[in-house]
């Protein structure tokens, strides 16, 4: 019987740990998510306000819209994790 091949295993769980490690934390992407949301509202209004000066209107409703989804996506996003969190407090230990 040989096992000498568990060290090679541990080198490759180590690896794949330190990979994991280097990205991006949740966190990091979900305040990134809500900063791109924040930016897009703020265009959208900008769109509004230029409209109102006299600007196009094609370019206000597809702002709009564009913020409109990005809003929705995130509040499903939410509502999603919100689920899990949920079920994960349901779970008997």
């Amino acid at each position: 019987m040989n096992i000498s091949g568990l060290g090679r295993s541990k080198e490759v769980l180590q690896a794949n740990v330190e990979k994991r490690n280097s990205g991006k934390g949740f966190d990091k992407v979900m305040q990134e998510a809500i900063t791109t949301i924040s930016q897009i509202q703020n265009e959208a209004d900008k769109a509004v306000k230029d409209l109102a000066s006299g600007g196009e209107l094609t370019q206000a409703i597809v702002a709009m819209e564009k913020a409109d989804m990005s809003f929705q996506l995130m509040v499903e996003v939410r509502n999603k994790l919100l689920s899990a969190y949920e079920e994960i407090m349901r779970m008997q230990v």
